[in-house]
């Protein structure tokens, strides 16, 4: 755990850096309050600060009060460090933001367990963060293949909708299925779909959104030019049917077929009206024999 001692005792601040130091901390000093702040600002700030009330520059109530306002994450566990004891400037202290204060002198096991209450709540935190991702992540990812579910990709659709600039989408669905989980189970298909979803994910650029619509479907919402997307799509057919996936103890020949639709600066307001537009040309290209990509014409309001 990395800790800042805000000091401008020279002697104070070496006596805290060494009984901080002891105790397994990884120490950071300053020497005022506008030092202080610059380093809590940063990306790699201390967990943990031990501030001086009294120092040049910003004292250490009006740090706590800065670091409080601009709601600096992960939170940062603050100690007062103050010989003024009466009621009021405890309240002070405390109201600034601090989550504890020591009275000069200090005694060192009174430090101590400060220190350890303050590691314990950072420690709860930082769990409650993990598990907050973690949600965030179930209600955005789909659980089997991981990339973005239905839900996502559709917020990231009509997202990109109100922006400016070239937008388009492809779906594709696998051919034939039901068949793969009909005689072979549904581990098998399970594995088809992990694979083809890894497959896809592979051929993605910072232009390229992939979620899983539903079942065998998937979408991609791409800000790729028409000519762009529609080699694209193509591209992404190859690396489906290019080799064979393992599924458990057998190998499967795996082809999908694709719709594109592109805005192509038609004013399209709605994402459902590319999506429309997409699923028409898919289930052409199901019609023409499967394995293929169809390009949809461009897309009315």
């Amino acid at each position: 755990m990395r800790i800042l001692i805000a000091e401008d005792s020279n002697v104070s601040r070496h006596v805290l850096e060494s009984i901080v130091s002891k105790w397994d901390y990884q120490v950071i000093t300053t020497t005022d309050g506008n030092q202080a702040w610059e380093a809590l600002q940063r990306a790699d700030a201390p967990r943990m600060a031990i501030l001086d009330w009294m120092m040049p520059g910003l004292t250490g109530p009006e740090v706590c009060k800065l670091v409080r306002e601009k709601g600096v994450e992960p939170y940062t566990y603050i100690l007062l460090l103050t010989s003024r004891t009466q009621k009021e400037d405890v309240i002070e202290g405390m109201t600034a933001g601090a989550d504890d204060y020591l009275a000069k002198p200090f005694d060192q096991q009174e430090l101590n367990v400060r220190l350890r209450a303050g590691r314990r709540i950072i420690d709860l935190q930082d769990e409650l963060l993990r598990a907050q991702a973690a949600l965030r992540y179930q209600a955005t990812h789909d659980a089997l293949t991981g990339v973005t579910n239905r839900g996502r990709i559709s917020e990231v659709l009509e997202s990109y909708v109100s922006e400016a600039g070239h937008l388009g989408v492809i779906m594709l669905d696998l051919d034939k299925f039901k068949a793969v989980n009909d005689t072979f189970g549904h581990a098998a298909g399970d594995a088809v779909l992990v694979t083809v979803a890894q497959r896809l994910a592979g051929a993605l650029s910072e232009k390229d959104v992939l979620g899983r619509y539903g079942g065998e479907e998937f979408l991609v919402v791409s800000r790729r030019t028409p000519e762009e997307l529609a080699e694209f799509a193509e591209t992404l057919r190859e690396r489906i049917a290019g080799a064979p996936i393992a599924a458990g103890d057998v190998r499967l020949s795996v082809t999908a077929s694709f719709g594109v639709a592109n805005r192509n600066g038609s004013g399209v307001s709605h994402g459902n009206t590319l999506m429309k537009a997409a699923d028409d040309a898919l289930y052409q290209a199901k019609r023409e024999g499967r394995d293929r990509v169809v390009v949809a014409a461009s897309p009315e309001r």
